[in-house]
């Protein structure tokens, strides 16, 4: 009866006395925190494998990539997606962003993951900060060299002489010629020259479908090369959008008068000592607009003509200082007539491959007397009087 007593009077333990009541509280909440605890480790669990499927998922979407225009002060960036929209983007890679990175974003849009390598940006604008083409390279063309040095070279050199006499120097040249005679190796050796940024841009790329779009492309190659000058702005094959106007436009070639527009706008807005100069090439200068060729745009127009003999000569010089020949006699090689700088490579490249036929490491008369014929029987001309080369099969 004592014990009894004792259970529903309490326990005293020490100096502890719990009641019955309270030993039956303390029990039933230690069994509702064991129910509790099991409930958020099952619901943890279900977070868990949610999450596993939400990182599952994402990596079945793409991430969207986008083009760095501006770094704000703050370090957010400025990035143009889909068709040239701008958005603002914070940063949280492990590297610093500059303009023209191409960058990964995350799928929401709101920060940049990764900056892709260089070898994976896939630009516009071909930018190289400095050309390994020299003059040096170049064969003949002694009266085109001397004309680009003067309005392109000297300005960005010694702009000081121009302001002492009292002129100002070309914004432009515009160099015109049949295909591969070396347009693009002169503007190359100029850059080399002069160590400014050179970039390269074919001119129908601009040629944009969307509206607007290939306007704001040529005034971002404008700004990117204002704020990296000195630079040179190669336009290859400006014939794209430059050709001339007619009175009545619709559709895709409304969007090339806009890109022309906006490129005659461009030339016509920066300082003829901005150390920014543009050099454009083409073919057919006969449809290039009359508004492009006018003094305060491309105020020189250099023809870079088909090789004499001298400097068909100075070409396969060139060529056959890398080559292993024997018994080559390069005055017989030159007078050939006809041919420009990229066709006596192609020949140069033919007579290896003759050559390596054979099975032999050197290369001699033979291979290039075989490789002249094939390229003689491969070149034709088209309406306009321009060689046209046939590709050399093997």
């Amino acid at each position: 009866m004592e014990n009894n007593s004792n259970v529903n009077r309490g326990i005293n333990h020490g100096n502890i006395c719990l009641s019955g009541n309270e030993i039956s509280r303390i029990l039933e909440e230690n069994i509702i925190l064991r129910f509790e605890n099991k409930k958020l480790q099952d619901e943890t669990g279900i977070l868990a494998e949610e999450i596993k499927k939400f990182k599952d998922n994402s990596q079945k979407y793409p991430f969207p990539v986008a083009n760095v225009k501006d770094v704000l002060e703050d370090g957010r960036v400025i990035v143009t997606i889909n068709f040239g929209s701008e958005i603002v983007v914070t940063n949280r890679s492990d590297k610093k962003v500059q303009i023209t990175d191409k960058v990964v974003l995350r799928n929401d849009f709101g920060t940049i993951t990764e900056i892709l390598p260089k070898s994976h940006q896939i630009s516009l604008m071909n930018m190289d900060e400095k050309p390994d083409i020299t003059y040096a390279d170049i064969g003949g063309l002694q009266e085109q060299k001397r004309a680009i040095k003067e309005v392109v070279e000297l300005p960005l050199k010694n702009p000081e002489i121009f302001g002492k006499v009292g002129i100002s120097p070309p914004k432009g040249v515009l160099l015109y010629g049949p295909p591969g005679t070396g347009k693009t190796l002169l503007a190359k050796a100029v850059a080399n020259a002069t160590n400014a940024k050179f970039i390269e841009v074919v001119a129908s790329e601009l040629a944009q479908k969307y509206l607007g779009e290939g306007s704001k492309l040529v005034r971002e190659i404008f700004r990117y090369a204002k704020e990296n000058a000195p630079a040179i702005i190669f336009i290859d094959e400006i014939d794209g959008i430059a050709h001339s106007r007619s009175g009545e436009v619709e559709g895709a070639d409304r969007e090339v008068q806009r890109t022309l527009t906006q490129l005659l706008a461009e030339m016509d807005g920066f300082k003829p000592l901005d150390r920014v100069k543009v050099i454009a090439a083409t073919n057919r200068v006969d449809i290039v607009d009359n508004a492009l060729l006018r003094p305060g745009r491309f105020d020189r127009l250099i023809e870079i003509p088909l090789c004499d003999y001298e400097g068909r000569k100075e070409i396969f010089e060139i060529y056959l200082n890398k080559m292993n020949i024997r018994d080559i006699n390069i005055d017989e090689l030159s007078r050939t007539e006809n041919l420009s700088g990229a066709q006596i490579k192609g020949i140069c490249t033919e007579a290896g491959l003759n050559a390596i036929r054979q099975n032999r490491d050197y290369v001699v008369r033979d291979d290039f007397a075989n490789a002249i014929e094939k390229t003689e029987s491969s070149k034709m001309t088209n309406k306009f009087g321009i060689p046209v080369v046939q590709e050399l099969y093997v």
